[in-house]
């Protein structure tokens, strides 16, 4: 008995694609959001962006105690002592007794010079700039492991939607196969080969399921959430040309505004600063001093002068400027000195290093995105002429003159293209924001950008 017309066939599959897609995320509650939404949930649940957002305050904490150090400062000690004497009555002092004393200062301090504290003051400046660099840098990852995990979910959608199309089709012709050898007109191997694409083909749907559902749980763990439902890409598929579309425009961008980049230099000048701090300790440090201290005595008569007049107290301050200078470290201030200078040799060979990962890995991305928008192209054309031939195959079949293998390979190599050029249009624009990672770009606008090319459901 002849196959079923190509049109019907196309119906077919459409048809068990969309029932594959909404069948997939039966099981959870679905809560259909965009990548901007997600990227929005994950930055509040996302532990590594979390521990450089601590990390950022903290730094700004470290700043205060800099500054504190080139700040006034004010102390104030108190004491209260007792005393008692036993003392013969025919001694020189006068016979027993007992007093209390109590003690009071209050002591100020202002540097007036102190390059150490200083370069210290800049130093921490600069580290709370290093730690923004840092919390951009987690959040422009943060922004690519969800893109990666957003999707591995779509692609896994896909593939499990033409694993059952392809299910689907082959079961037909296995039927088709059955009933030509009933009548007589096919032999049991064209059944046979087609129960065996059918068990392929079901076991394949049984793994993408599977798949699925891990890719979902990867999902959901990422933003902290459950039965997350990614938005597929809007039909007809139109990707976006890749803007601007030199490799020397992206290494350019990548030179000037990279993250890591801006973290190095910045990791530079805090080794400068640093051999500036050692430089520093063969400096005088020169502060304003003041005190003021207030001391009563409360005793009995007798007690003499070891504790003081009897009933009095006095007060005294003073006021003044003190000079604090290391005249010999036995040799430490020096090697201390030399230290500060090969670190900050270091950190300008980290610096270069760093220029040119960026830049390679810049045009690496960016290699990567035109070579997988090709393949998008090859696969786009792949897959019309597979479906053109599985058309002609199906013609050929009801005439006679092709046997029920070739339409089973044709019909594979046609669910095979467009499962493949499904996963490469989602690494496309995976690649996309790679590129701009590489670049030190990528920020939330760019997922509202995809947002766009996204089919809200």
């Amino acid at each position: 008995m002849p196959a079923r017309p190509p049109t019907r066939l196309r119906a077919c599959l459409r048809a068990a694609a969309l029932g594959a897609a909404l069948a997939a995320g039966a099981a959870l509650p679905l809560q259909a959001q965009s990548l901007a939404e997600l990227f929005d949930a994950a930055r509040a649940y996302d532990a590594a962006l979390l521990a450089a957002r601590a990390q950022a305050e903290a730094a700004e904490h470290r700043q205060t105690q800099a500054a504190a150090a080139l700040r006034p400062t004010l102390a104030l000690q108190a004491q209260g002592t007792h005393g008692r004497r036993e003392q013969p009555a025919s001694s020189a002092a006068g016979g027993s007794g007992h007093g209390q004393i109590a003690a009071a200062t209050l002591s100020a301090r202002y540097p007036l010079f102190n390059r150490a504290s200083e370069a210290g003051l800049a130093q921490a400046a600069r580290a709370i700039e290093v730690a923004r660099a840092e919390l951009a840098l987690a959040e422009q990852d943060l922004a690519v492991r969800l893109a990666q995990a957003y999707f591995d979910v779509l692609v896994a959608v896909e593939t499990l939607a033409t694993a059952q199309a392809a299910s689907s089709a082959i079961a037909e012709q296995l039927a088709a196969a059955r009933r030509a050898f009933e009548v007589g007109t096919a032999t049991i191997t064209d059944t046979r080969e087609a129960q065996a694409r059918f068990d392929l083909a079901r076991a394949r749907e049984i793994q993408a399921d599977n798949d699925l559902r891990v890719r979902r749980i990867g999902l959901d763990q990422l933003v902290g959430r459950s039965g997350v439902q990614p938005w597929p890409l809007a039909r007809p598929v139109v990707l976006p040309p890749t803007q601007p579309p030199g490799i020397d425009d992206w290494a350019g961008l990548a030179a000037q505004a990279h993250p890591q980049l801006r973290r190095a230099r910045l990791a530079l000048d805090i080794a400068g600063l640093e051999a500036e701090r050692a430089r520093a300790a063969r400096l005088p440090t020169v502060d304003a001093i003041a005190s003021l201290q207030h001391s009563r005595n409360f005793g009995s008569a007798g007690i003499g002068a070891a504790l003081g007049p009897t009933e009095g107290g006095f007060s005294n301050g003073q006021i003044g400027v003190q000079l604090n200078w290391t005249l010999g470290s036995g040799g430490a201030i020096d090697g201390r000195i030399a230290e500060t200078r090969a670190l900050l040799e270091r950190a300008g060979h980290e610096l270069q290093g760093a220029q040119r990962s960026v830049v390679l890995s810049t045009r690496q991305a960016y290699t990567a995105l035109r070579s997988g928008e090709a393949e998008v192209g090859a696969l786009e054309a792949a897959e019309a002429s597979s479906r053109l031939a599985l058309e002609a195959t199906q013609t050929g079949y009801r005439v006679g003159v092709r046997v029920n293998l070739d339409v089973l390979n044709a019909q594979s190599q046609l669910f095979a293209t467009q499962r493949d050029l499904a996963a490469a249009r989602y690494q496309v624009l995976l690649r996309s924001l790679r590129l701009r990672q590489a670049a030190g770009t990528l920020a939330a606008d760019d997922l509202r950008a995809l947002d766009r090319l996204l089919q809200r459901q």
